[in-house]
């Protein structure tokens, strides 16, 4: 697991120097602690578009011939160079393949295997990789830079395409080292964090930035950029032939199974997060069938018991006979705030990177790889509100007139206070009933949904928003598979975005910031093809989430565990802003210097912290992404970004 950095350039005004080469990968050093490499080409002839001059930059932790395979790696006649960062799963079994086609080897590494891959099969090579990965491809003989990044999304790759130059990085502070390169907010990616909490690709919170989509190949050549898609999970080729749910059981068995022994090969030791969820507990067992040792296995808890997991997961390690360790901890929001603003590039509005952050920390003293449940959600309706689009899909068939019109009778109900709760939540319900299942699904993941964006933002913004949807990304993915069911079309949708934008950012800016590799069995490639291809039915019922993962693994679970109420990984940032956090959250988010950008309507601003403070409305997860959007403009707009993560917040 590491951190690349680079560019190519055809203008010598914009060349990556040396110095500004390791300034980028320094700016990272926290995803490569181990090591730091750097390579450019040689002056050969005029610099110009067909014949371009490149740096590559690695920042190195070491997890596979810990000694060897330094970066970046070249080839035998050195005419192609990579700079990589992630896993190959298959690369045993790829070496083989390719030194049986004559392909000499010098190092036990999978990052050779991936040069010798691009030899023989050009940029048709990331089809054959099993794993997680960022990487670029330097080719000498064509002049070319070949960027990729993994089918799930895993690992992250910004780039910023301009005349005369393209740079990249596997984060975006890595870009922003070079001197003079441009930090103009992008409006219209500020409406997307504020209507989804992240900002999704291939935007970026700033004009001209990009983060390369998963599943991509990105090619540049005589000036041109080209990116194209290698992979699409099989939605739009599902088995509904007349298989038992014993065969998909069977193939499932399997195939966890193999992910999960691929995952195991490490030069350096490997643990587990375990939450006592399905899923981590799942994957753990599978961990536990195939060493001789006990698995080493980690959750975190907090003191307000509905946050709190660790009985579950000591329930679920002590089935397992894991070696388990845990801690409750009481995070300091505003210590960690500096630090996470920093950390993640970009405004990211999920609560739960906090946690994840103080989890990989303690996971991180013990072991240098872990092994996580993220995806077993998206890909087995997993999410209760998976359950909900089910339950309410029953009533589409009701004209939607009626439907209308109980929702306008339900907002007419007088209610006490103690019944206003309620009748809010009943007015939600039938306000949901009387839209399109689309939409309603959008209005239930939303941070800030259409109405409430457009009462928030300024004047000056509003425009944007008929010009562009903030949340196209979802409609976009709704339209990919129009011949499933609604709810399998939904889980794909998050497939598309949620997860690689969402869930999988926050594990590997959280984990990398610790610089702790973590590894997805649920998301290896042909466990998402096989979940992908599965009808709805096998995977959930009426009144059974992720029945599939659960039947085919009961071995695993204790019956508590199968019948637990599903909780998120989250923190109570709704007490915090009612009590400690109440003077930071009026400090920072009603100061002049926040309601002067010309972003909200302060008013809109006022109304929300008061609502909260007051205990009149929750509206903690909306003034989070708020805050985290300020901190972030102080930090990477206001001055220049710190060359480290902060210990306090910028004034």
């Amino acid at each position: 697991m590491c951190g690349i950095a680079g560019g190519v350039w055809w203008d010598t005004a914009l060349e990556i120097s040396p110095q500004i080469q390791r300034r980028m990968t320094n700016s990272i050093r926290h995803r490569g602690p181990d090591a730091d490499g750097q390579w450019r080409t040689e002056s050969v002839g005029e610099i110009c578009a067909d014949s371009p001059a490149a740096s590559l930059g690695h920042r190195r932790l070491s997890i596979i011939d810990v000694d060897g395979s330094a970066q970046p790696l070249a080839n035998e006649d050195q005419t192609v160079w990579i700079s990589f960062n992630g896993e190959i799963y298959n690369y045993r079994e790829l070496r083989q393949q390719l030194i049986a086609r004559g392909h000499q080897f010098r190092t036990e590494g999978d990052t050779e295997v991936i040069v010798h891959l691009y030899e023989e099969y050009g940029t048709d090579f990331a089809v054959h990789l099993r794993g997680m990965f960022a990487l670029a491809i330097w080719d000498q003989n064509h002049r070319r830079l070949v960027l990729a990044r993994d089918r799930a999304g895993k690992k992250p790759l910004y780039y910023r395409m301009e005349t005369g130059r393209l740079c990249f990085g596997s984060e975006l502070k890595a870009l922003l080292q070079v001197p003079g390169i441009s930090r103009e907010l992008d409006h219209t990616a500020v409406l997307s964090f504020l209507t989804l909490q992240y900002v999704p690709h291939p935007h970026c919170i700033l004009k001209g930035y990009s983060k390369l989509p998963p599943a991509s190949i990105a090619v540049l050549q005589s000036g041109q950029l080209d990116v194209s898609t290698y992979w699409t999970p099989p939605y739009a080729e599902p088995d509904l032939g007349r298989r038992s749910v014993a065969d998909w059981q069977e193939e499932l068995q399997a195939t966890l199974h193999e992910a999960v022994r691929l995952r195991l090969r490490s030069d350096v030791p490997l643990g587990a997060f375990l939450s006592g969820g399905i899923d981590s507990t799942i994957v753990c067992g599978l961990m536990q069938e195939q060493l001789d040792a006990p698995v080493r296995t980690f959750s975190m808890g907090f003191p307000i018991s509905s946050f709190d997991e660790r009985g579950y997961a000591r329930e679920a390690a002590e089935h397992l006979g894991t070696m388990h360790h845990d801690d409750q901890i009481t995070p300091d929001a505003l210590g960690i705030l500096p630090s996470l603003v920093w950390h993640y590039d970009e405004p990211f509005g999920d609560s739960s990177a906090i946690p994840t952050m103080h989890l990989s920390r303690m996971v991180r003293e013990r072991v240098t790889v872990a092994l996580t449940g993220d995806g077993g959600d998206e890909l087995f309706c997993g999410y209760d509100r998976y359950r909900a689009a089910r339950a309410t899909g029953l009533l589409d068939g009701v004209p939607r007139v009626f439907r209308q019109w109980v929702s306008r009778a339900v907002s007419l109900i007088p209610a006490s206070v103690e019944q206003r709760s309620f009748r809010r939540r009943l007015k939600r319900l039938f306000e949901a009933l009387a839209q399109d299942p689309e939409r309603r699904y959008l209005n239930w993941i939303t941070i800030f949904n259409s109405a409430k964006l457009e009462w928030l933002i300024s004047p000056e913004l509003r425009p944007l928003l008929q010009q562009q949807d903030p949340a196209a990304v979802i409609a976009e993915s709704y339209q990919r598979y129009p011949q499933r069911d609604f709810l399998t079309r939904t889980t794909a949708v998050d497939v598309h975005s949620y997860l690689p934008c969402d869930i999988l950012t926050k594990v590997d800016i959280a984990s990398m910031a610790a610089s702790l590799e973590c590894r997805c069995p649920l998301l290896d490639q042909e466990v998402m093809e096989l979940a992908a291809r599965m009808p709805l039915e096998v995977k959930q019922t009426a009144t059974q989430s992720k029945k599939v993962l659960t039947d085919t693994f009961a071995r695993f679970l204790p019956e508590t565990l199968r019948k637990r109420r599903k909780m998120g990984f989250g923190v109570p940032i709704d007490h915090w802003f009612r009590g400690e956090l109440q003077p930071l959250l009026r400090d920072i988010l009603l100061s002049d210097r926040c309601l002067s950008r010309g972003l909200l309507r302060p008013e809109a601003v006022e109304v929300l912290v008061d609502e909260h403070t007051s205990g009149a409305v929750n509206h903690a997860y909306r003034l989070w992404s708020l805050l985290c959007l300020e901190i972030w403009q102080r930090m990477y707009l206001d001055q220049e970004v710190p060359e480290a993560a902060p210990s306090t917040l910028p004034r």
